[in-house]
């Protein structure tokens, strides 16, 4: 078996030259959560594995941040909503703090959407029409893991899992657990970035005026 040198891992010489189209102002939607629907649409048209999949980012209440990836579940003129155990470190933190970012990160297109904004929980009857649409493994699931929980083994993690499909089994209502649901992130901006040759990427932002809660201004960055 080869040995694989230093050199063959060093990050300085891996590089990639995005060809793209180049994005304009003038080709983009009136406001970011219908740029973002086209991107999305577009994302998925390429069959990236899993388009929907986002880095969410929070920090404590003293500023210390943290990251993971979770998936989009819905998305509309209101804003992102994913779904999580609000007991999880990700809960606790956007309980202190609800000050968010999202990035989706679509590598094989060379595009990436920043968002930030704050996040809050949406309503229980949400959060349970989509509970009683997911798989029944997963609705199990969500009861068998206190998410961010040290927990003594694998296990320990089976054993929770296997009583509850003995309680529930397949075919039978599996409640919603009351420290379970869903978190929308309202934007107050979002940042549509596009590859290209040089480093001379676009990123166009669109940010909410202050003085018009309602209206976005458009902006191009430097890359």
């Amino acid at each position: 078996m080869a040995r694989v040198t230093d050199h063959d891992l060093d990050p300085a010489v891996m590089r990639k030259q995005y060809r793209s189209q180049i994005v304009s102002e003038e080709s983009l939607a009136e406001d970011p959560m219908r740029q973002f629907a086209q991107w999305f649409q577009q994302a998925a048209d390429a069959n990236l594995f899993e388009p929907n999949a986002m880095v969410v980012s929070t920090a404590t209440a003293d500023g210390r941040p943290s990251s993971r990836t979770v998936l989009l579940k819905q998305f509309d003129e209101r804003g992102f909503v994913f779904f999580t155990n609000y007991d999880s470190r990700k809960g606790r933190e956007i309980d202190e703090n609800p000050h968010v970012a999202l990035l989706f990160p679509w590598h094989p297109i060379a595009r990436q959407v920043i968002v930030t904004g704050t996040a809050a929980r949406i309503g229980r009857d949400e959060t349970a029409a989509y509970f009683r649409s997911r798989p029944h493994g997963s609705q199990l699931g969500a009861w068998a893991s206190e998410q961010s929980a040290v927990i003594a083994s694998r296990a320990e993690l089976d054993r929770r899992y296997a009583e509850l499909a003995d309680r529930y089994p397949e075919g039978e209502q599996v409640p919603v657990p009351p420290q379970w649901g869903g978190l929308r992130v309202t934007p107050d901006a979002v940042e549509f970035w596009q590859g290209h040759e040089n480093r001379l990427h676009d990123r166009l932002r669109y940010v909410l005026e202050a003085a018009h809660p309602d209206k976005w201004r458009l902006e191009r960055l430097c890359p």
